[in-house]
Parts: structure tokens; C-alpha cells; sequence
């Protein structure tokens, strides 16, 4: 079991510099937390707000053991992290919020998915990946077991002829210790709930909301009250009884399919701030940047409560492989009414990487007027 700290933590480390970390960088400043990262590179974003920066890979336990020298706790931006040599560190004293053991069985794919199941929680249908027995009926879903994000690792295969040739594109020493196999779920929406728990067993979820995925990375993020109730209850009783279960403190993001008959099934969990929360920085009482910082701090939690009547988060993906900073369009985006842009300072941009985001708030939450919105946006940002 996790152990409250006695006092709230003035000195937080992240493992990683991404734009995760750089979003918790006002909330750490309003609660006087200092910020240390672990990064690997001096460009990345979180840098500039750090109190103290760790330059190594991501997954470098040394320079984990660095950053802890800066902080009374320890959090992460990603999940791409050496486990095992992680707990050589904490057998040391230094804290892990969530734990190494909550995190052990979220890693990998299959092991979170059976983790699910054994708790009766609902997913997939889903198989160890075995070269010698392909599937007999598609389409399905196949995915790498461990490192997979945006959309990459992750291959809808229509028939026989696509599966295979993914696995002749990328060829792998075990495939079956490398590939998940699931079964393709024809969903009527995607969904996504921001949930968090305290060191002290508190928990509190966040709206459920609509994600729309464009060549399966999150491209937009409606925040309206539509959703039966029925649904929502589905969604808030995973949430709890997931944290629950893993003995989780800090903030998870949690994405769901939602089924034509109204059931819902577990997609993919994130252990950590997450993209389809990102509209809670101007939406919502406590950030989900907050709400991580307060739960690894040892503070109480704040209110998920929304603020508005509806939102629409953006994603400015990238599209093109450049060095620019699209300052014309961004000047254009702002221009909106309600609209509220991050820049995350990225100096490249490639197709699919994520350089910024822009949240509109609404005045009343109607998905037709957010889905207009978020054309909008997409319609000054993306050529053509």
C-alpha cells in the first residue's frame, strides 16, 4: 500500500520534459512546488520552467537517482521507463507516485488487458499475437505490446493481405512477446475520463468526454453534457474501481468504446496526465495538471467541477516536416472567441507530432456547435 507523506512535498521530479510537464508548470507555481525533470534533450519543452533539469534518456534509472536528489517525490510525464531498475531506486526510500506496482501491470498491453479482465472490467476480445495461427475473420486491431502512443504501434488490419504486410514492414525477433491481438470493435463514439485519487484513498473523476481520432491519433476533445447516464455511470464506476484495484495515486486518463448497443469497453489506459484532459486548464476548477501535482504532493484534491457549459480542444498536429512556428496561424486561431492556445515552444514539426493545442470554451454545450468550431480551427491550421 502507498504511505501518505506526513507533510505536502515542496519538490516534485518528473521522468520526462515533454509538454506534459511543461503544462503542470502554473499549477506548480500557484501550490509552491518546485519542478525537476528528467529529459533527455535541452530543447524539450519542460526545460524552461524546471527548477532544476536532469539531462538522460527517459528510461536512465542513473539519472533518475539524479533527479531524486532534487525531490521529495517523483511522478511521470510518460510511461517508456526501465521498471526494474526503477526499483532498485525506490528499495532506497525514494517515493514513486504512482507506485512502481501500480504502474507494473499497465505497461504492457496484454498484461493490462488481462489485469482488466481478472477484475471483470470489460475490453476487447484480445489474444497473444501467434504468426502461426492467424485470425480467420477481420478486421482486427494489432498492436505493440509495449511503446506504443499517438496512434503508433497500432495497425487496423482490414484482411489477411494488411496484416501480413505490417508484419513484413516492421519484422520483430518474437512476435509473440512483441504483438497484441485484438478484435476490432465497431463503436459508435470513442470516449475518454480524467480520474484521480489522493494518497489518502480520495477520488475524483472528471466529465466523460467525446474523443475523434484522425489516422488514430486524438485530434479533437468535445466536452458536452450528452451522454446518457447510463454511460456515464459505466465509465465512473471503471474509473473507481480501476484506481482502486491498482492501489493508484496520482492521475490516470482512461479511453473507451462506445458500443452501438450503449456498452462500453476499456481502449487504453494512460497512467498520467493525458491529452484528452488538456481542455480542463480552462474548463474545469483543478487542472488535471493540478490534480496530479496536488495528489502527489500529499494535498487534498480539488474539484473536477467544469466552469462552462461545454468545450472543444484541438490538437494542432503536425502536417508537414518543417522548422516553423506558424506564428500567422496561431495569430489567426487566437482570434476566435473563447479560444485559449498553448504553443509548446516545439522547434520541429512532422507529420502526427503534436506542437500545440487550442481550447474553446462554449456558452452552452451543444456538440454540433463544438464540431463547428473545431472545423474552425482545423479549417486555418491545415493546408487545403
Amino acid at each position: 500500500m502507498n504511505q501518505p507523506v506526513n507533510q505536502p512535498v515542496k519538490r516534485i521530479g518528473v521522468i520526462g520534459g515533454g509538454q506534459l510537464a511543461w503544462m503542470m508548470a502554473d499549477a506548480a507555481k500557484r501550490l509552491s512546488i518546485a519542478l525537476a525533470i528528467q529529459t533527455p534533450s535541452p530543447s524539450d519543452p519542460a526545460v524552461s520552467i524546471a527548477a532544476h533539469t536532469v539531462f538522460a534518456p527517459i528510461a536512465d534509472a542513473n539519472g533518475s537517482a539524479k533527479l531524486a536528489a532534487f525531490s521529495d517525490a517523483i511522478t511521470f510525464e510518460n510511461e517508456f521507463v526501465d521498471l526494474a531498475a526503477l526499483r532498485s531506486l525506490s528499495q532506497t526510500g525514494i517515493q514513486f507516485f504512482p507506485s512502481l506496482d501500480s504502474l507494473a501491470p499497465l505497461l504492457d498491453k496484454y498484461e493490462q488487458r488481462c489485469f482488466l479482465r481478472d477484475r471483470g472490467l470489460p475490453t476487447p476480445a484480445f489474444a497473444v499475437f501467434d504468426p502461426a495461427k492467424l485470425p480467420d475473420s477481420y478486421p482486427v486491431v494489432l498492436k505493440s505490446r509495449r511503446l506504443g502512443y499517438d496512434g503508433q504501434g497500432t495497425f487496423i488490419c482490414r484482411d489477411r493481405a494488411a496484416l501480413e504486410a505490417v508484419l513484413q514492414k516492421f519484422p520483430v525477433a518474437d512476435p509473440l512477446s512483441h504483438w497484441l491481438l485484438e478484435g476490432f470493435v465497431p463503436f459508435d463514439r470513442e470516449l475518454a475520463v480524467m480520474v484521480a485519487r489522493s494518497q489518502q484513498n480520495e477520488i475524483v473523476v472528471y466529465p466523460v468526454v467525446e474523443t475523434q481520432q484522425e489516422n488514430q491519433v486524438c485530434q479533437r476533445v468535445i466536452v458536452t453534457p450528452d451522454f446518457d447516464s447510463a454511460v456515464v455511470e459505466q465509465v465512473e464506476s471503471i474509473a473507481r474501481s480501476l484506481l482502486q484495484s491498482l492501489d493508484y495515486v496520482g492521475i490516470m486518463g482512461i479511453e473507451f468504446f462506445l458500443t452501438q448497443d450503449g456498452k462500453v469497453l476499456v481502449n487504453e489506459t494512460a497512467p498520467r496526465t493525458h491529452n484528452s484532459g488538456h481542455y480542463s486548464l480552462d474548463a474545469c476548477v483543478t487542472s488535471q495538471f493540478e490534480q496530479q501535482l496536488r495528489a502527489v504532493s500529499g494535498l487534498p484534491l480539488g474539484s473536477s467541477a467544469l466552469t462552462v457549459h461545454g468545450a472543444v480542444m484541438v490538437n494542432l498536429l503536425g502536417y508537414e516536416t518543417a522548422e516553423l512556428d506558424y506564428a500567422e496561424k496561431r495569430q489567426q486561431i487566437a482570434q476566435i472567441p473563447r479560444s485559449h492556445l498553448y504553443w509548446y515552444g516545439k522547434s520541429q514539426s512532422r507529420p502526427g507530432r503534436k506542437l500545440g493545442h487550442v481550447t474553446v470554451l462554449l456558452d452552452e454545450g451543444n456538440r454540433d456547435r463544438a464540431l463547428q468550431i473545431a472545423q474552425r480551427v482545423e479549417s486555418i491550421w491545415y493546408p487545403g
